[in-house]
């Protein structure tokens, strides 16, 4: 009997490894990466032993195996589930946690998390043609010798400025290159007003900690940036979702729920919002702050995307409108340069920086140095504003076509955005089962549950329009979502 391919879990070990291992590691890995998750009844021995082309004696000696490694329980008379596994949440306290920092309901049989999705954009065999789930675009698009000559001009200097701990704040000299970045968007800040940080992440985390105490509620996008929901909810926050709209957010829900809640802060992509691609007027920034300034709470701008924003585009900033006196204003580099490099500044009224400064110093020292003298480099050898001037006119190339693959499979866009990177897509089914579905055929998608604070059943799924050129997927797709109406029917 030939060997199944989709069972091997990496071509040098396909010659050591029986059909029994290979089915037991398919399966580990998809219970790990939570495509199968715990309590979820897993594919019957027929059904399992046909998709994979072994005998059905295989299927159950591999079924045992997990039974006795402790991934699954059988069940007489049902089958076999993935086992279930607690998460403690304090001494002798084990219980299932949802992203708000309450009890989480039990997920549905095929619910995807946010631990799934960076574990598949983590791993080392996701290909980004593969991945139209994907945050980042791909390594072919982005300019690896604009790091390499960075890296180059530093080896020729002095290694002794390397070996010391760096500035808590950043280094000085792309602090104040930045300064003149941000004065072309019309952000006024001086060098003691920025903050370098690894990334957007660190700087959420170092914002939570300041700021967030247990009860205080948080205003975030719903749908939006995933990875902030589970940081703020471990400081105990109350986590509450703003709708969008085609035109951006929808600015009377978000008014109902600041006089409800009274928030400690809200948090918003203004331009090429993630993962809905809308953007603020003026007329909306401007609501936005008066609300702040009426109901007291701190306005955390995640301008991350910014780059990718072509001149003169539609979007207004509200660091520009608010001078950073309430507005906390967040930039990263990773997204256009390389997600390694993790390079990214907060700027914020001075007295703000300063506490951020000795948070960061609390938390983590200072930021890597290294890596700051390459981003300064890079952005003052001149070649960085037409790298990304590129990026914009590759992105114009195959936002139209992706748009057009996605409606004639059946998809409703939310909004077709002018700019940026992604496509909110309403697929008319579950999207947790359609990306689990996905998996199976190789494709790394992502479920519109994962963009919502309290991982709500949804239909939508985002799509990344750099990685969606493989002919395979509008045929995944269009077959998938015939079965699910033929079912229906």
């Amino acid at each position: 009997m030939s060997v199944p391919l989709d069972l091997i879990p990496a071509p040098h070990d396909a010659s050591t490894l029986t059909l029994v291992d290979q089915l037991v590691q398919w399966a580990r890995r998809r219970i790990e990466e939570r495509v199968f998750r715990p309590g979820m009844r897993m594919p019957s021995i027929r059904k399992l032993a046909l998709d994979k082309g072994v005998s059905r004696f295989t299927v159950v000696e591999a079924y045992e195996r997990l039974v006795a490694q402790g991934y699954l329980d059988s069940r007489r008379g049902s089958g076999f589930y993935v086992r279930e596994r607690l998460v403690v949440a304090g001494p002798g306290e084990p219980r299932a946690v949802g992203l708000t920092g309450e009890a989480a309901p039990k997920p549905g049989p095929n619910a995807l998390d946010v631990v799934w999705l960076l574990r598949n954009m983590l791993h080392p065999s996701t290909r980004p043609e593969k991945g139209p789930g994907l945050g980042y675009l791909p390594s072919r698009w982005l300019d690896g010798d604009l790091i390499a000559g960075a890296l180059r001009t530093l080896g020729r200097q002095s290694g002794a400025q390397m070996l010391g701990f760096g500035t808590p704040q950043g280094f000085l000299p792309l602090r104040q290159q930045l300064q003149t970045r941000l004065e072309e968007l019309e952000i006024g800040a001086s060098p003691e007003q920025i903050v370098m940080v690894s990334g957007v992440t660190q700087a959420i985390d170092l914002i939570a900690r300041l700021y967030v105490q247990t009860g205080d509620t948080v205003i975030v996008g719903d749908p939006a940036w995933f990875q902030m929901f589970g940081r703020f909810a471990s400081q105990g926050a109350r986590l509450v979702g703003m709708p969008y709209t085609p035109d951006g957010p929808d600015l009377d829900a978000l008014e109902t729920l600041v006089k409800t809640w009274r928030p400690k802060m809200l948090v918003v992509n203004s331009v090429l919002q993630n993962p809905t691609g809308t953007s603020l007027t003026a007329a909306q920034a401007f609501r936005i702050l008066r609300l702040a300034e009426e109901y007291d709470f701190i306005v955390v701008e995640d301008d991350i995307y910014g780059d990718l924003c072509p001149p003169g585009y539609p979007a207004t900033r509200l660091a520009s409108l608010d001078q950073l006196r309430r507005v906390i204003f967040l930039g990263s580099f990773s997204k256009t340069l390389a997600a390694n490099l993790r390079v990214g500044f907060i700027a914020c009224a001075p007295e703000i920086a300063k506490a951020l400064t000795d948070q960061k110093m609390l938390v983590g020292m200072t930021s890597p140095e290294l890596n700051e003298r390459v981003l300064y480099k890079v952005l003052t050898e001149g070649h960085y504003r037409r790298h990304v001037e590129r990026l914009r006119s590759r992105l114009d190339t195959v936002r139209d076509k992706s748009a057009r693959m996605l409606e004639k499979t059946g998809l409703r866009l939310f909004v077709t955005p002018g700019a940026g990177v992604f496509l909110w897509a309403d697929t008319g089914v579950d999207s947790d089962s359609l990306a689990a579905a996905g998996h199976e055929a190789g494709f790394l998608l992502t479920p519109g549950s994962l963009f919502s604070p309290h991982q709500s059943p949804s239909s939508y799924m985002r799509f990344n329009v750099a990685n969606c050129g493989d002919p395979a997927l509008p045929t995944f797709l269009c077959r998938y979502l015939d079965g699910v109406a033929r079912r229906a029917s």
